[in-house]
């Protein structure tokens, strides 16, 4: 049985790609509608959404879909719309923890997994010159929270998998994979 990934995340495909294990990424067509979820439930209602997409169309292959959700104080801070959101974001990150979701799931046939990762995130107090000159360097547009961990000078502290905050916790990823004898 083959592998999809069904994202369109380059940091998804490399970080499957250390695995070592053949696959192939699918963009889903997916449309992701939030309404009233938590971002826990939200994290896991996308990935599960993208896998099912992507099986309809490619029902001889386990299917593997995945969606982070950054949230603090209840609010969930996805991509940012721009450049004044990524500040915004970052702003009301900064010196505070906050809680990164992903959602994974695996589907084929006969198989259906699902499971939600949390990591808990402390960032550093940035100032507003640190803040200025991360969003000029465009990397945090395209990432949930206006942030990539593995950019360094964020995060003071974390607790959970670091690859979760990347966008897919291997550690999930590796046990399913090994429940379908893949890995």
């Amino acid at each position: 049985m083959r592998l999809i990934l069904a994202s369109n995340s380059p940091r998804r495909r490399e970080l499957l790609g250390e695995l070592g294990v053949p696959f192939e990424v699918v963009s889903p067509q997916f449309e992701e509608v939030a309404e009233g979820l938590s971002a826990r439930d939200l994290a896991l209602s996308f990935a599960e959404g993208k896998a099912k997409e992507v099986f309809l169309r490619y029902p001889a292959a386990y299917v593997l879909g995945a969606d982070t959700v950054v949230c603090y104080g209840g609010e969930i801070l996805g991509k940012p719309k721009d450049g004044a959101d990524a500040k915004r974001m970052l702003r009301l990150l900064s010196g505070r923890t906050h809680s990164v979701f992903t959602g994974v799931c695996l589907v084929g046939q006969g198989v259906f997994l699902r499971e939600v990762a949390e990591t808990k995130v402390t960032f550093f107090p940035l100032s507003e010159e640190f803040i200025e000159q991360y969003v000029a360097g465009g990397s945090p547009l395209d990432k949930a929270g206006a942030y990539g961990i593995q950019d360094g000078a964020l995060a003071e502290r974390y607790t959970g998998s670091y690859t979760n905050v990347i966008g897919l916790p291997m550690e999930t990823v590796e046990k399913f994979l090994k429940e379908v004898h893949l890995c």
